[in-house]
């Protein structure tokens, strides 16, 4: 599923027969819902929902690898990155 056909769902869920949620509407929801998501991982270093799943900054050590054109060492850089791990109601929904 695309973003587009997500903010699609989104908007045909919200709404109902005497009000209609405009994809507009739908889609700025979600980008801010995404964006409050990246704040928290970032700041916080974890967001958590309850049913969903947890959004975590994990860290990685510095390293050393090699250039695969040439074979030539060299060193990667710490950096963080961002991991999702799935909640039991959303795995059990999966299976």
């Amino acid at each position: 599923m695309t973003k587009t056909e997500l903010i699609s769902k989104l908007a045909d869920r919200l709404g109902d027969l005497d009000h209609k949620v405009s994809k507009k509407l739908s889609a700025d929801m979600l980008n801010t819902l995404i964006d409050c998501i990246i704040e928290g991982v970032k700041e916080e270093e974890e967001v958590r929902i309850q049913g969903f799943g947890t959004f975590k900054k994990s860290k990685r050590e510095a390293r050393e690898g090699r250039n695969p054109k040439t074979s030539e060492k060299i060193r990667i850089e710490a950096m963080s990155l961002p991991t999702f791990k799935a909640g039991a109601e959303f795995k059990k929904a999966i299976k």
